[in-house]
């Protein structure tokens, strides 16, 4: 026991000491990068901030896209944050494309710009870890996502109006240990937020979760890098510059494979019966119009078996409906397990389930059927299950589905009703022995 909570200690600290010694690590590379000289490139600058703001855009709707499907307020918030500062950074590039080299004053409120965006992204940061702590889901999430809107147009405006008002100096301190030390700000709010979303992660390891995580250690990173700034556009800052696009797109590609994911979720839960985790009986009906349509084309048959567990309501009745759900799911999962990858297993209704085999033959049928009737009577945990199995071959002579299923279905009931035949000559026979 001590062992095991030793290791997962070990497990936590590992990937801790692993980015600290990183951020140690750029500190010191940003301090070397200060001596370095580096000619200003203004439009290179400007093109990295249009492009962190279209990151930034484009990650503000898969976000709220996120939140309208998960009700997940930190999505909405995060968006919101990167949606304004996407805005910001996006309208203080025009400071760079309109540089001119007789007018170099303009481009000195870049930086400022810059600053106060990573500023709104750590403070929206922190609010969205406040927020999703006590209200962690929302139920009016249209309303929530346009006043999210509505929010982020006001403050684009007051922040803006601000701006005015700012030093426009990259360094009020040259050759300090700190250059910038107004760039530690957004580092220590963004240091917060990290310690913070860590209790997160121990929760919801989900792509998104996990690249955000990522992101906003490199956010923490380009901030220490940006301290070191001494110069305008000098070396520190371009360090800075670049660590906060990777930043953006390592957010945006997390929250895209998290959408694919919870897409697939969804299309998964549309197919498939929430029991037994077998298609459903919309999924059985598409397969077998996929099949009759390509029996049609090329002449090979298949089969369908309809299966009826024997006996459910009696396992109800005596056991109770936990154990007769376990009793469908005992059945799902040998179908699940005994059959081919090009099989389709689904639960038809009820205690009925359906088997879809392409390319089948009766005989081949019979004995997919008899397998199954011997893994089910193997199967000692008690109750103790049968099942009635019917079989119907589509040749592929136009019939309709329902008179596919209709055959079938006559085949199991027939097979039903003979068991429930032997059934009390066995317990007559039973009886006998016994006396």
């Amino acid at each position: 026991m001590a062992e095991s909570a030793l290791i997962t200690s070990r497990s936590r600290l590992t990937p801790m000491l692993a980015s600290v010694s990183g951020l140690v690590l750029l500190f010191f590379l940003a301090m070397w990068l200060r001596v370095i000289p580096l000619e200003p490139d203004p439009v290179l600058q400007g093109y990295l901030q249009v492009t962190t703001g279209l990151l930034a855009f484009v990650f503000a709707a898969v976000t709220l896209v996120r939140f309208q499907g998960t009700q997940d307020r930190i999505s909405l918030i995060l968006g919101a944050g990167f949606l304004l500062s996407g805005t910001i950074l996006t309208a203080s590039s025009l400071l760079f494309f309109q540089f001119q080299q007789e007018t170099p004053v303009q481009i000195r409120w870049a930086p400022v710009s810059w600053w106060v965006s990573r500023i709104v992204l750590a403070l929206l940061f922190v609010a969205a870890l406040v927020v999703e702590h006590f209200l962690p889901r929302s139920r009016h999430p249209r309303r929530e996502i346009a006043g999210a809107l509505l929010a982020v147009l006001g403050s684009t405006y007051l922040i803006t109006a601000a701006l005015r008002r700012l030093p426009g100096e990259v360094s009020p301190h040259p050759g300090a240990v700190f250059p910038s030390p107004q760039q530690l700000l957004p580092a220590g709010i963004f240091l917060v937020a990290l310690i913070w979303y860590r209790r997160r992660l121990e929760l919801e390891d989900s792509a998104f979760d996990r690249t955000i995580y990522a992101a906003a250690w490199m956010n923490l990173g380009a901030q220490l890098a940006a301290s070191q700034s001494q110069r305008l556009l000098d070396s520190p800052f371009v360090l800075a510059q670049a660590l906060t696009v990777t930043s953006y797109a390592i957010a945006l590609g997390g929250a895209l494979l998290d959408n694919a994911r919870l897409f697939e979720q969804v299309r998964h839960l549309a197919v498939s019966d929430p029991l037994t985790g077998l298609a459903n009986y919309r999924r059985l009906l598409d397969v077998l119009e996929a099949e009759t349509e390509r029996t049609n084309r090329n002449g090979r048959p298949f089969a369908v078996l309809l299966l009826d567990l024997d006996g459910l309501k009696t396992i109800n009745d005596t056991y109770g409906h936990l154990v007769g759900s376990h009793a469908l799911n005992r059945l799902a999962h040998i179908l699940r397990i005994h059959c081919r990858a090009i099989d389709t297993a689904a639960r038809y209704g009820g205690d009925e389930f359906a088997l879809v085999l392409p390319e089948t033959l009766q005989e081949e049928a019979a004995r997919v059927a008899n397998r199954i009737r011997a893994v089910i009577a193997g199967d000692t945990e008690k109750p103790l299950l049968s099942a009635s199995i019917g079989i119907s071959i589509y040749n592929g002579h136009g019939e309709r589905i329902e008179k596919l299923l209709s055959a079938a279905d006559a085949q199991l009931y027939l097979e039903k009703s003979r068991r429930g035949k032997r059934q009390p000559a066995t317990r007559n026979r039973r009886r006998a022995q016994k006396v």
